[in-house]
């Protein structure tokens, strides 16, 4: 069945409002065929940046995105089967994105097209450029790749420099850049649809500062960032401590005291509070009930409950079991 254009128009609307702060879904299964790519585009136009786009053979369009607004930075997942995407300039005229791009090739070899040349991006390799300067890319072997997008403003600030000119690549598997590769890490974890990694936006600009910014490659607040990701992603470990932080950012435990102190903690107070939040947001979820004290003590890394205790009465100044009991008291009320 082909649906009026009003219909289509209407389905999109629905379908692609991003919730800030929340990963939404859009891909193009179960779409009308003659319409996927369009569909495509409207969604890439709002969610992301505007793009055109064409498959490389008869076949439809097989694509899906992830997307997540912060305040000011966008995040992406995205797959797709065999196409080509274009930005040229009556686009970038009629849909300006004023921002900087990164893209983080997972799967496939791909092509970039730009006014400087031709690149070839692999997998494990990072494409920085300015959204707004005409390119081409394509994906014959499929597309997986994770996307962040950051107003060039706020690309200035945290670079001190104006605008990317001639597109970076960066190497951000296990063994290239370390920011690249805490930057792809934390993308991933935060594009997840099932349980999603809560982002730190300021994290991921200084990130984005280290690596792109001229000779930042010591800034403290990027080290520190590196460090804070890890950590947020290894809360469950009760063996993490500042040995295991500092190997894996790639600096000496030493320096990585250093770079907490300027803001006024140390590596332990931000591992013990930032475990103790996760475990605030359990005792006020919805499987809190289901759960002991102990196995939310577990769940955030804690060897032992009773410690987790004291140290939950002396962050919040009340007791795990009072805030579990409230939020489950506060569910079961009669709604309005």
């Amino acid at each position: 069945m082909v649906w009026p254009a009003p219909h289509v128009r209407a389905y999109m609307a629905a379908m692609i409002q991003v919730t800030p702060k929340v990963p939404v879904a859009f891909t193009t299964a179960g779409l009308p065929e003659t319409q996927r790519t369009e569909l495509w585009e409207d969604h890439n136009a709002r969610a992301l940046i505007g793009l055109r786009c064409r498959t490389l053979t008869a076949s439809v369009l097989e694509a899906t995105e992830i997307n997540l607004q912060l305040e000011h930075v966008d995040l992406a997942r995205v797959r797709g089967n065999p196409h080509v995407v274009e930005r040229d300039q009556a686009l970038i005229t009629r849909r300006p994105a004023e921002s900087v791009a990164l893209f983080f090739s997972l799967a496939g070899d791909a092509f970039f097209y730009h006014e400087d040349g031709v690149w070839t991006v692999r997998p494990g390799q990072l494409l920085i450029c300015d959204a707004d300067q005409p390119f081409m890319r394509g994906f014959s072997q499929g597309l997986e790749e994770l996307v962040l997008k950051i107003p060039r403003h706020r690309f200035a600030e945290a670079t001190g420099g104006d605008r990317i000119g001639r597109p970076v690549v960066v190497d951000f598997s296990a063994g290239g850049n370390s920011f690249a590769h805490t930057l792809a890490r934390e993308i991933a974890a935060a594009t997840r649809v099932d349980r999603p990694h809560l982002v730190q936006e300021a994290a991921l600009v200084n990130l984005v500062a280290a690596l792109a910014g001229p000779g930042r490659d010591d800034l403290p607040a990027a080290h520190r960032a590196a460090a804070q990701t890890f950590i947020d992603q290894h809360l469950t470990d009760p063996r993490l401590a500042a040995p295991v932080v500092a190997a894996a950012v790639g600096i000496s435990t030493r320096h990585l005291s250093r770079v907490f102190a300027e803001v006024g903690t140390s590596v332990p107070g931000y591992l013990r509070g930032r475990r103790l939040d996760r475990a605030r947001m359990l005792l006020e979820g919805n499987e809190a009930a289901s759960l002991s004290i102990a196995e939310v003590a577990h769940r955030c890394g804690f060897t032992s409950a009773a410690h987790f205790s004291t140290a939950f009465r002396a962050r919040f100044g009340e007791r795990a079991n009072d805030v579990r009991r409230r939020a489950q008291t506060t569910r079961a009320l009669p709604r309005s």
